[in-house]
């Protein structure tokens, strides 16, 4: 059902709020737990359409999964050689992260699998991940673009690899991670720059031999079985965005965002608002399953644009879209360069957030690499989505901001990440309702 929403100015946003599960660690202790021995636990799971997918993918190979049920998750783990081969193709919907680290998993697997998605996924490139794979001695079939779907003729065993990534990904990486897991002889990666890191912190909890040699340098050492481990999920920063932004923006603010996961490769966006002038106070800062957590105090503060660093590029990655937003209303000119990356998400992420900015008033400049937002007055309007779930989230808080209301088509994909988001967005006061197709313009 496609969905529209309508957002309207809103008085200060104010109260407590907890977002739902961190969507890169629920796919990740999905993978982990089928491939571990023994039976993995999972507290605070993301119940979006994304990781759902992952779920329903690994059950076709025969694993054993209990869940969703309020963010309980058990995953009875068959080991690095019980996986079987799904009698038929594995539908990933709208998950580019099920996709490359599955292409991942599957290459060392003694079966062939294929993997599908929706339009939009089958637009997305691929060879990022199928190049190295075939290196060490995968056979990976795809369009002529490099696209979905994927045959995934899998070898065991894989031959390991020296591979340094061309740009830095956590998808690439743990991909070839999970292939290096069944591989003869050790896999050494080496980062541009640092990338999330959920992947190795799962993988050391379950006994695996990686270790990082440097800041650039990372080796793990096949042989090692996976031994179960309980994940708790802490609540993800990529949704504790939209709210950071909204509360930093509308005047007389002030919000409370619980048990926020705060990985430092995950903490662009926080590092970015602050030289930007936010006001975010993190408090209690303490681990939850091997991964930092924190509750974060945010409260309104006047903003100014800036040169963003390319160090904090892969750090916010999946946070540019209301960062954009930020600097939309922020005093001054926000460049940003070498975000290539945001051209290859789910949409064109660079060239349909200036199109939406346009919409509303506001001067930008979108490069090949990145973009140039001149800060300046919200005007309402319409703004199209372009079926992609963060640049739906982003400019259903940009309402609360505009002179006028602003209506965002095409907001059916925000259950993928967010499910509840209307609902979550309404407890702490943003004005947003969904509006019948027949109400547009």
């Amino acid at each position: 059902m496609t969905i529209h929403y309508r957002s309207s100015a809103a008085g200060p946003l104010r109260g407590e709020l907890r977002v739902p599960g961190d969507k890169s660690i629920s796919h990740r202790a999905l993978m982990l737990g089928a491939i571990s021995e023994g039976r993995t636990e999972i507290e605070g799971f993301l119940d979006g359409l994304d990781c759902l997918a992952t779920r329903d993918a690994l059950r076709a190979m025969g694993v054993r999964i209990e869940g969703p049920q309020a963010g309980r998750v058990a995953i009875d783990g068959v080991g690095l050689d019980g996986l079987q081969a799904a009698e038929q193709a594995l539908d990933l919907g709208n998950s580019g992260t099920s996709m490359r680290l599955l292409a991942g998993l599957l290459a060392g697997m003694p079966f062939t699998s294929v993997l599908t998605g929706d339009n939009s996924l089958s637009r997305r490139p691929m060879h990022r991940v199928i190049a190295p794979l075939t290196q060490m001695g995968a056979h990976i079939e795809a369009t002529a673009d490099g696209t979905a779907p994927l045959q995934v003729h899998g070898r065991r065993p894989l031959a390991g690899l020296r591979y340094t990534l061309p740009v830095a990904s956590a998808q690439v990486k743990s991909a070839l991670l999970l292939a290096g897991l069944g591989a003869a002889g050790e896999t050494l990666l080496v980062e541009p720059r640092p990338s999330r890191d959920h992947t190795e912190r799962m993988l050391r909890a379950r006994g695996a031999d990686l270790r990082r040699l440097d800041a650039q340098r990372l080796v793990l050492r096949p042989g090692r079985a996976l031994t179960a481990a309980p994940v708790g999920v802490p609540g993800d920063i990529s949704s504790a965005a939209f709210f950071i932004v909204a509360a930093t923006l509308v005047p007389g603010s002030e919000l409370l965002l619980r048990e926020v996961g705060v990985n430092p490769t995950r903490t662009g966006l926080l590092e970015i608002l602050k030289l930007m002038g936010a006001d975010i106070e993190l408090l209690d800062p303490r681990e939850v399953a091997g991964e930092p957590v924190a509750d974060l105090r945010v409260r309104h503060a006047p903003l100014h644009g800036i040169e963003i660093p390319p160090t904090l590029v892969p750090l916010a990655i999946d946070e540019f879209p209301i960062l954009f937003l930020a600097a939309a209303c922020a005093k001054g000119t926000t460049r940003l360069r070498e975000a290539a990356e945001l051209r290859v998400k789910e949409s064109d992420r660079i060239e349909v957030m200036a199109q939406g900015l346009a919409a509303l008033g506001i001067a930008v400049a979108p490069m090949p690499d990145g973009i140039i937002i001149e800060g300046g007055p919200l005007e309402g309007g319409q703004v199209d989505s372009h079926g992609d779930h963060r640049v739906a989230m982003t400019f259903s808080v940009a309402g609360a901001l505009a002179h006028e209301p602003v209506t965002i088509t095409d907001c059916g994909p925000i259950e993928t990440s967010f499910p509840g988001f209307a609902d979550c967005a309404g407890a702490v006061g943003l004005e947003l309702a969904l509006l019948p197709a027949a109400a547009l313009s």
